[in-house]
C-alpha cells in the first residue's frame, strides 16, 4: 500500500496550512461584507475596516501560502495532483486580486471601493469556494497530510 502524501510543514504531525487558511478566507469575506455595507450606507468607517481586513488577509494568506508551498515542494505526490495545481493557482489569483484591491484602496481611499473594490471583493468571494473545494479534495480524496498510521504521529 502506498503512503499518503505528507505535509512537510507540520507541528507534532499536524499540518500547518489548514490551521492558517481560515484566517484569510474570513478576512476576505468580511472585506466583501464591509464593501456591501459601505455601498448601502456611505459610512467611510467601513472603508477603513475593509482596508485593515484586506491587509490582515494578505498577511495571513502569505503565511498560509508559505506552509502550502512547503508541502507542495516537499512531496512529489502532491505536485503530481492536478487538484494541488488548481488549488494553488486559484489562490495565487485571489492574492493578486486582493493585493491590487488593497493597494488601490490605500492610494485612492473611498473612491476605490465603488464599484471597483466591491467587484474585486465579489470576484474573490466567488473564487474561494472553488479553491477550498480543491483543497479539501486533496485531503479527502488524495489523503494529503493524513497520517498513514495515526498511532505513529510524532509528539514533539
Amino acid at each position: 500500500m502506498a503512503r499518503n502524501p505528507q505535509s512537510t510543514a507540520s507541528i507534532a504531525g499536524h499540518p500547518i496550512h489548514p490551521m492558517l487558511i481560515p484566517f484569510p478566507i474570513a478576512f476576505f469575506v468580511a472585506t466583501f461584507v464591509c464593501d456591501l455595507i459601505f455601498w448601502r450606507t456611505g459610512n467611510p468607517g467601513w472603508v477603513t475596516a475593509s482596508l485593515w481586513l484586506l491587509g490582515a488577509g494578505l498577511i495571513m494568506a502569505a503565511l498560509a501560502a508559505l506552509a502550502g508551498l512547503t508541502d507542495f515542494l516537499g512531496d512529489v505526490q502532491i505536485r503530481n495532483l492536478s487538484d494541488a495545481w488548481l488549488h494553488a493557482g486559484g489562490n495565487v489569483l485571489v492574492v493578486l486580486v486582493e493585493l491590487y484591491n488593497w493597494y488601490s484602496r490605500y492610494i485612492h481611499g473611498e473612491t476605490a471601493v465603488m464599484p471597483t473594490g466591491l467587484v474585486l471583493s465579489l470576484i474573490v468571494v466567488l473564487i474561494l469556494p472553488f479553491t477550498g473545494w480543491k483543497g479539501w479534495e486533496m485531503v479527502y480524496r488524495h489523503r494529503v497530510g493524513v497520517a498513514d498510521d495515526p498511532s505513529e504521529v510524532r509528539r514533539r
